[in-house]
């Protein structure tokens, strides 16, 4: 982002194919367009555009919406957002694209940022965006995705996936979880943060989609691992063992286990590892405490330990994060 007379907001064009969902339509118009620098000026700007002129595009509900751009907004777009749509025969069943869509897709940037919501992970992986790369979407739609794009590595247990310039989503609320993601990464957690605030959402949620997954209703008298869980938020800062855990909850290890990975979607450590990362961020924003004294108020122990867990979280080190964010936009 630039300042002064020489800011421009970052363009984010929501691309809308017939058959789309109304809800993931208006996702990033909400959360992208939130946020504002410290002068009362928008950090993004949000277009939507069809791959035909200006017109109407048809919805899975009994209204359609006007959409005033063509496929040249892409041409100028700093990130592409493809929601799910189920209009698009060739895409879902052939894993093909149509003759439109491919030209509107041809005028993209090299080095646009890209990124899908549900079943809108059909349009990349169909383009060959996906090849070779990590991408999620609905669990319920993950096994035929697989099937139809064996190139990409598909994981169904995530709420998204950022593989750097190509970012996908879960199902339908779970592009919110990827709209605040890339706010976060944009502009830091405080941003984020008061985004998910002003939109009554939480700014991070715990786990993975696998907790959405149907199974079978568990028997309401076993006891969940929320006390737990709060519990471990209070001293992050002190060496927690899984046992510690699950005595909050007056089970066994592999009782909680279960019953934790079956509420979350991940195992109790990874849960943890999650808490003391976003710690980590928050303080590495917030304040000026030394790398080594965050590390221990996040309780990775060490100024070592946090920076192997930040690169693989963030793809980052905690001195350049704090350096990106501690300079950044506020609201």
């Amino acid at each position: 982002m630039t300042s002064g007379q020489d800011h421009r907001p970052h363009r984010v064009v929501v691309l809308a194919l017939d058959g789309l969902l109304p809800f993931e339509l208006g996702i990033p118009h909400r959360i992208f367009g939130r946020p504002k620098d410290a002068a009362g000026r928008h950090l993004y700007e949000v277009v939507t555009c069809s791959v035909r002129p200006p017109g109407p595009v048809e919805t899975d509900a009994d209204f359609a919406v006007h959409v005033a751009h063509g496929p040249e907004a892409l041409e100028r777009a700093d990130t592409v957002i493809v929601p799910a749509s189920y209009e698009l025969g060739p895409v879902y069943e052939e894993g093909r694209l149509t003759g439109e869509l491919s030209a509107a897709l041809a005028r993209i940037r090299p080095g646009t940022r890209l990124a899908s919501i549900c079943t809108g992970v059909y349009v990349l992986a169909a383009a060959g965006y996906l090849d070779g790369r990590p991408a999620t979407t609905h669990w319920a739609d993950a096994d035929r995705f697989q099937r139809m794009f064996p190139e990409v590595e598909v994981d169904a247990d995530v709420l998204f996936i950022d593989d750097g310039d190509v970012l996908t989503s879960a199902g339908v609320a779970a592009g919110i979880d990827l709209c605040l993601h890339m706010v976060r990464r944009d502009h830091g957690t405080a941003v984020a943060n008061d985004v998910a605030r002003r939109t009554v959402v939480p700014p991070h949620r715990d786990g993975g989609q696998a907790q959405f997954i149907d199974r079978p209703v568990p028997d309401p008298q076993l006891a969940t691992t929320t006390t737990a869980r709060t519990w471990a938020l209070g001293r992050l800062h002190e060496p927690i063992q899984l046992r510690d855990m699950a005595e909050q909850e007056a089970m066994s290890v592999r009782t909680f286990t279960r019953r934790f990975r079956e509420e979350t979607g991940i195992s109790p450590g990874q849960w943890l590892t999650q808490q003391r990362v976003e710690r980590a961020r928050h303080l590495l924003e917030s304040t000026d405490l030394s790398v080594d004294q965050v590390a221990r108020d996040a309780g990775f122990g060490t100024a070592q330990s946090m920076r192997q867990h930040l690169q693989q979280a963030l793809g980052v080190t905690p001195t350049a994060y704090r350096r990106t964010f501690r300079t950044g936009v506020r609201t």
